[in-house]
């Protein structure tokens, strides 16, 4: 009986260890011994999906029995889950071979070079690589001096002449359809071979070609046929780091090696204090974004150097949520204000002007035409970028209504639409929209704003919340994609009545600039999701923050009583700073209030009567009186508040006045204090006072408050983290 009950218990315990999820992970090489991106990788018979990375590695959990499905460029390998947890192969591959061309100038030899093949080391595998140098083409025409050089490659020209129509095909000529010829880009745009066959020779820098799996993991399904990549001598393109890895895997040339990855950043002038005898008016623009905190986190927790133009200080300070209190008249937000002596000098006084925006319930929202713009580009294949952004963007999904509607729009090398408008009841649909995105080819943004405005234009719901949802590590290379040209996009699409909220994620070429560009100019906000924890922060807690907006182009502008203070300046808000005169100006563009959304700002303000080393002296006026009026001598400053509705074009009037009264500092105000003090120092900014991270620590667990959801704590464990 007790071996029955032994050999019951042994069995019960092995279907029990089979039945467990483990994770699965490996690195899925090509015929090359080299790493192999965007493999698609699905657990059969379930929606459990992933991609490789750049590096060809790749995470998944399973269970014992599972079949792994692998699938590239129409290639599929099946795989079943034993006992080990690392499974690892090589995919196999179409092409027989990936052939590089290049046209290194023009010689006085008017025949081609003899064709050579040498043999290279690449890490710890030998392979062949094929290298075709010409001199000047006897025949002018580009495309035919390809012709019987390049191994596979098929040029089929008619009616030599005027009407003369040229197909180029790199695998092979096995199709009456025109979907097996190659895919042309000459200098980062998409062209047809009859354009490449009439540009001078002459006139090209270089010529790449790229056959295999190389080509849709560049293009997506368009490059799948094989790519001609064409460089102009004159052409302002510059072949982007995934086109530049994917030549440089085979040849390794010192000319297309990638360029190291770098994240940009505008750069940050600190505001300096103020003369209110010559500048008494302080004029600017709300900011909810909150992107510069979560990505400097994200630095720190790497042991990454911290960026100084990272570090804007009113995201940092405007991250944490404050106990202001819900408006309780009709305007959709409360004003607060407090008065302190400044924690980091004794001889200055510390404003705070808060904000509250109404809170909505998810029920009480008006119904969403939402759209997603998903950037599925080649440097969108990390973890952290693509995988990431799907898993966040299921946070977002789950909470949607039926009268909800979603569409996805996806750009890479073009755009296009993979979901129609969907209701948000049919969340199964939705997901698996997501699910089977994958990444590959070059960035082409601008095509996916115009589309993605275009579907969200078409499908607009009156009095609901019509919104575009862009995702994206914002490093566009094809079509518009400068800073100037992104802003004269977004501002011509604000006009359709449409918002625009911008999620950042990633990093290595992470554009901070022109990813608030596109939130400030498109109505929006700008969040940078670097962890699930993040992405439940802004899709789940902030859900209606994120999604609806309650009040637009929110201004305020401050008046300092000349009687009481001598100079003051505004602690970040940089790139937010308006002209006195754009205040009362309704066609100036301002910043965006979100349903409970919060915005605190901070002054630095310098008494009458103290000396300080950041007065400067103004030479007397000859012609301006600057006599003050002294029947306002208990008052500080008057802020002055200008907002309007979402669907309104007026904007409404709110005055707040603050006395001079210093108060005992709330613990809001200690805990944003020790924010922007700690961002100051990040800075190495000029008035910092010499305090140190210890300072900060002291100033922020005594207004750490109950911090519900461990954000306060997080921040205090994070200036530790710096200073370890």
């Amino acid at each position: 009986m007790k071996n029955v009950l032994l050999l019951l218990f042994v069995a019960f315990t092995s279907i029990q260890i089979q039945a467990q999820q483990k994770k699965i992970t490996g690195t899925i090489i090509d015929r090359d011994s080299l790493p192999l991106p965007g493999v698609n990788i699905l657990v059969k018979e379930t929606i459990n999906s992933t991609i490789t990375d750049f590096n060809g590695n790749y995470t998944i959990s399973a269970q014992v029995g599972d079949v792994i499905v692998y699938s590239y460029v129409g290639n599929t390998v099946e795989k079943t889950v034993g006992a080990e947890s690392v499974i690892s192969f090589t995919m196999p591959e179409n092409a027989k071979e990936e052939v590089v061309v290049t046209l290194l100038g023009v010689k006085k030899k008017p025949n081609f070079k003899k064709l050579s093949t040498r043999r290279k080391n690449i890490g710890n595998t030998n392979t062949n690589v094929r290298t075709i140098k010409f001199s000047k083409p006897s025949n002018p025409n580009v495309v035919q001096s390809l012709s019987g050089k390049v191994s596979g490659l098929n040029i089929n020209t008619t009616n030599n002449g005027i009407n003369q129509s040229t197909r180029i095909v790199l695998r092979g000529n096995r199709s009456v359809s025109v979907t097996n010829e190659a895919l042309i880009v000459v200098d980062g745009k998409i062209t047809t071979a009859k354009e490449l066959a009439n540009i001078n020779p002459k006139k090209i820098k270089s010529t790449n070609v790229i056959k295999g799996a190389g080509g849709s993991a560049l293009y997506g399904s368009q490059g799948a046929n094989g790519v001609i990549i064409v460089q102009t001598k004159k052409g302002n393109y510059k072949l982007s780091k995934e086109e530049k890895a994917a030549i440089a895997k085979k040849t390794k040339s010192k000319l297309i090696i990638p360029e190291k990855a770098k994240d940009e950043y505008v750069e940050i002038v600190e505001n300096s204090f103020q003369t209110v005898k010559t500048s008494p008016l302080s004029t600017f623009s709300i900011d909810v974004d909150k992107a510069s905190y979560s990505n400097v986190r994200r630095m720190i927790n790497n042991g990454q150097k911290v960026y100084p133009d990272a570090v804007k200080i009113e995201e940092m300070v405007n991250y944490f949520d404050y106990n202001y209190p819900q408006p309780k008249d009709n305007h959709p937000f409360s004003i607060n204000t407090e008065l302190i002596i400044t924690p980091w000098n004794t001889q200055t006084k510390l404003v705070k002007i808060g904000l509250q925006g109404k809170t909505y319930n998810n029920e009480e929202l008006p119904p969403s035409n939402l759209t997603f713009l998903i950037d599925v580009s080649g440097s969108m294949s990390a973890q952290n970028k693509l995988p990431l952004l799907k898993s966040a963007f299921k946070l977002l999904v789950n909470q949607l209504r039926a009268k909800d509607k979603v569409s996805i729009v996806v750009y890479a090398g073009a755009a296009g639409v993979v979901l129609e408008p969907t209701s948000g009841d049919n969340k199964k649909k939705i997901l698996k929209a997501l699910n089977n995105l994958q990444s590959g080819g070059s960035t082409a943004g601008g095509k996916g704003i115009n589309l993605a405005y275009k579907l969200a234009e078409q499908h607009f719901k009156k009095n609901g919340n019509n919104r575009v949802i862009l995702a994206t590590d914002g490093d566009f290379n094809v079509g518009e994609s400068s800073d100037k040209s992104m802003k004269k996009l977004i501002e011509e699409k604000r006009k359709s009545g449409v918002f625009l909220s911008v999620l950042g994620f990633g990093y290595g070429n992470y554009q901070d600039s022109k990813l608030e560009i596109l939130a400030d100019q498109g109505n929006g906000n700008h969040a940078y999701i670097d962890t699930m924890q993040e992405a439940q922060k802004v899709f789940g807690k902030e859900f209606g923050g994120t999604l609806y907006t309650i009040a637009k182009d929110v201004k305020i502008q401050v008046e300092f009583n000349p009687n009481i203070v001598q100079a003051y300046r505004l602690i970040g808000y940089e790139n937010r700073l308006l002209e006195d005169e754009d205040f009362i100006d309704d066609t100036k563009d301002a910043g965006e209030l979100g349903s409970g959304h919060t915005v605190t700002a901070l002054y630095e303000v310098i008494p009458v009567g103290v000396q300080n080393e950041f007065l400067k002296n103004v030479s007397d006026l000859k012609y301006t009186n600057t006599e003050t009026n002294n029947d306002f001598s208990d008052e500080l400053l008057t802020v002055k508040f200008r907002y309007k509705k979402p669907e309104g074009k007026k904007s409404i009037e709110m005055v707040h006045i603050q006395k001079d009264e210093i108060n005992e500092p709330s613990k809001d105000l200690k805990f944003a204090s020790a924010v922007a003090l700690f961002g100051m120092q990040l800075r190495a900014s000029s008035y910092y006072n010499n305090t140190n991270s210890k300072d900060v620590i002291a100033l922020a667990k005594s207004g750490r408050g109950e911090d519900e959801y461990g954000y306060r704590a997080e921040f205090i464990r994070l200036v530790k983290t710096l200073n370890k």
